[in-house]
């Protein structure tokens, strides 16, 4: 049996959605995190791409996608297998 620790999958999740925001893979990203996560977690994607580009903002945005994940997490555990595989994806194409 596999544990997951749900803070870590949130803070990695936190971080990588936030490089990936202002990024070309934003794209790819923002149409899986709105099949996988929802609208409003993709709306707020949208929402941390603008304040990147408008102003130093990545510590702030990636501490509220920490939290955002960590409620959502607590909420919904069944989602920690869908944020991994996000992240993994997501990495894989930051680093191209």
């Amino acid at each position: 049996m596999t544990v997951v620790h749900h803070p870590r999958v949130a803070w990695e999740g936190a971080r990588t959605f936030v490089n990936a925001a202002d990024d070309d893979v934003y794209w790819w990203l923002s149409d899986a995190v709105g099949r996988s996560l929802g609208v409003v977690h993709q709306t707020r994607l949208s929402e941390t791409r603008l304040r990147l580009r408008r102003e130093n903002a990545w510590l702030a945005e990636t501490a509220a996608w920490r939290v955002r994940l960590e409620d959502m997490l607590q909420d919904r555990p069944d989602l920690a297998p869908v944020v991994l595989q996000l992240v993994t994806e997501t990495s894989r194409r930051l680093s191209r």
